[in-house]
C-alpha cells in the first residue's frame, strides 16, 4: 500500500494536469487559421449604396440623394441631404443621374466620401 504522502501528491498532480489542459484549450488558434480574414468579408463594391441625385448644392458642399439601404450606417432607403467630403465629388454630376456612393459619419455629419456613376 502507498504511503499517505504519495497519495496526497496524486490529487495535486491531477489538478495540475487539468489546469494545464484547460489553459492549452483556451490558447489562441495559430495565425494561419486567421490569415484569410473573416469568412463574411464584404467585397468593396458591396459597400457602395445605390442612389439618384435629386439636388446638388456646390456652394454648401451638399447633395440630396434618393438612396437605397446604406449597410455600414444601418440606414434604410430614403431621400436626404448629405455633406460631401470633397467639393470635387460633385463635379460632373447631374440631377436625375444614377450613382453608387459611400457614406460615413464624419465629425458627426452624414457625409458622402466616394461617388461613381452607376453602370447601366
Amino acid at each position: 500500500m502507498s504511503s499517505p504522502r504519495s497519495l496526497m501528491g496524486a490529487p495535486i498532480a491531477a489538478i495540475a494536469l487539468i489546469v494545464a489542459a484547460a489553459s492549452h484549450a483556451a490558447a489562441p488558434a495559430p495565425a494561419a487559421e486567421h490569415a484569410a480574414g473573416p469568412a463574411s468579408a464584404a467585397d468593396p463594391a458591396s459597400a457602395l449604396a445605390d442612389g439618384e441625385v435629386r439636388r446638388i448644392d456646390k456652394g454648401q458642399g451638399k447633395i440630396t440623394l434618393r438612396h437605397g439601404p446604406i449597410a455600414n450606417l444601418a440606414m434604410p432607403g430614403m431621400t436626404m441631404v448629405f455633406k460631401v467630403a470633397e467639393p470635387g465629388l460633385l463635379d460632373g454630376l447631374e440631377e436625375g443621374e444614377k450613382i453608387r456612393f459611400k457614406a460615413d459619419r464624419v465629425n458627426g455629419a452624414l457625409t458622402v466620401t466616394a461617388v461613381e456613376r452607376a453602370t447601366r
